[in-house]
């Protein structure tokens, strides 16, 4: 791992993990956080803590970033480690543990530019391309049911997708749009 990105690393992660100690301020913060991800379009999973004695763990965070890169180009780009503990969080309430399937992570300008060409359902400058967003669904959990957790949370945008099967979570500003049928 190069300096520089070690650098943005712990930046990043001391940012975030300074602002969930100070949102919660509680011992539940520390506590270790895992995440189980299969990528439909590769066929790689994962499974792993990602966040363990308090801190985010590298390896975890890396293996994230090549599971969640964009598929198309290849192209792995870091993945904002609280989009983890969203869908963790998600996971978790679910109370599920079956892996998060993922429709797309990572998205590259090049990806992004040409799915936008061909739908205006695609953002021009979607948080996929800063590594701040997922699509996802879950085996045997309605999407709905999917929705209404992530807007429950109130910690980003939330998209529903029912027609193509999945719901579109990130940590950007709160807000939600798609349908309301399941």
């Amino acid at each position: 791992m190069s300096i520089a990105r070690r650098s943005l690393l712990r930046g990043a992660l001391g940012l975030a993990g300074a602002s969930a100690f100070t949102r919660l301020g509680c011992a539940a913060d520390l506590a270790p956080r895992s995440l189980s991800l299969f990528n439909l379009h590769t066929g790689e999973s994962l499974q792993a803590i990602f966040f363990e004695d308090g801190a985010y763990v590298p390896d975890a965070l890396s293996a994230a970033d090549r599971l969640l890169r964009d598929f198309r180009t290849g192209t792995i780009h870091p993945i904002a480690p609280g989009l983890l503990d969203l869908v963790a969080t998600i996971t978790n309430r679910l109370d599920t543990r079956q892996a998060v399937q993922v429709i797309c992570g990572y998205r590259s300008p090049q990806t992004n530019a040409a799915l936008h060409a061909r739908s205006n359902a695609v953002a021009a400058h979607s948080l996929h391309m800063d590594g701040m967003a997922m699509d996802i669904r879950i085996p045997g959990v309605k999407l709905a049911h999917i929705r209404d957790v992530a807007l429950s949370m109130q910690r980003g945008g939330v998209g529903f997708y029912p027609g193509s099967d999945f719901v579109h979570v990130d940590v950007g500003r709160v807000r939600r749009w798609g349908g309301n049928a399941a």
